[in-house]
């Protein structure tokens, strides 16, 4: 995608996706190099939608525009045109995550954020590593995250590796909180002791079981993703592609 974003998309399409996750705005504030009309005409030409993309949370690098920090309203203006419903924050640096004081900052951030996204019709959500399952006084950061932040304004993308990397068990988040996962991230954990990220289908995580609980979920839309493959990106989001048909798409 950074070097050739149009050939790739096209290369994903013909793979069978026709919806893909976005990010690069932050810092860019556009899409992989693109202004938000032309990288829609991009998804359009291949048969694509964009319904989700990644944003920084941008408390420690306050500098860099198209954030929750910085910029945001431009950044939710971007999103409409291209079409988003739902602007994530991706990831928590060292520096933002801190006491249980400090989260409860961050969730109320992330309702003003959310109250911005709710005015142009997107659902802002937050993903989730492992580090938020590291107890401070019998809490997770995870829990105090969803309790501290308004249910209608903020909602989770539910990283399953990362779950179970936290070694949680993902339907009882989904029983705790109803609805509040509309969106999941589906990779798998490999069967080496390093627990690493490998294809669908190709490891340790009950895939199946967990699409049972898809509607207490909430669950609208899920994403592939494999941080790090063996080889050729294409070849592993391939053979993703062909467990996902075949095994968790009714």
């Amino acid at each position: 995608m950074a070097k050739d974003p149009v050939n790739t998309l096209s290369k994903v399409a013909k793979i069978g996706f026709n919806s893909i996750e976005g990010a690069t705005y932050t810092g860019t504030e556009k899409f992989y190099g693109m202004t938000p009309a032309i990288f829609k005409k991009t998804l359009n030409d291949n048969g694509l939608n964009m319904f989700s993309a990644h944003y920084m949370l941008g408390e420690s690098t306050l500098q860099i525009k198209g954030t929750i920090f910085n910029d945001w309203q431009k950044a939710v203006d971007d999103a409409a045109a291209v079409g988003l419903k739902y602007m994530v924050c991706a990831f928590l640096f060292d520096t933002e995550r801190g006491n249980l004081d400090h989260y409860k900052q961050t969730a109320d951030k992330l309702n003003k954020a959310g109250e911005l996204c709710k005015k142009a019709g997107i659902q802002l959500c937050y993903h989730n590593h492992a580090f938020e399952f590291d107890a401070q006084d019998n809490q997770y950061p995870y829990d105090l995250l969803l309790n501290n932040t308004d249910a209608d304004l903020v909602k989770m993308e539910m990283d399953l590796y990362w779950i179970y990397k936290a070694k949680q068990d993902p339907v009882v988040w989904f029983n705790k909180y109803p609805g509040r996962f509309p969106l999941w991230h589906i990779k798998d954990m490999d069967k080496t002791p390093k627990a690493f990220y490998t294809e669908v289908g190709n490891g340790v995580i009950p895939f199946k079981e967990v699409f049972k609980h898809a509607k207490t979920a909430g669950l609208k839309y899920f994403y592939n993703e494999q941080d790090e493959t063996p080889g050729d990106p294409l070849v592993s989001i391939a053979q993703s592609y062909i467990y996902i048909k075949e095994n968790l798409v009714l």
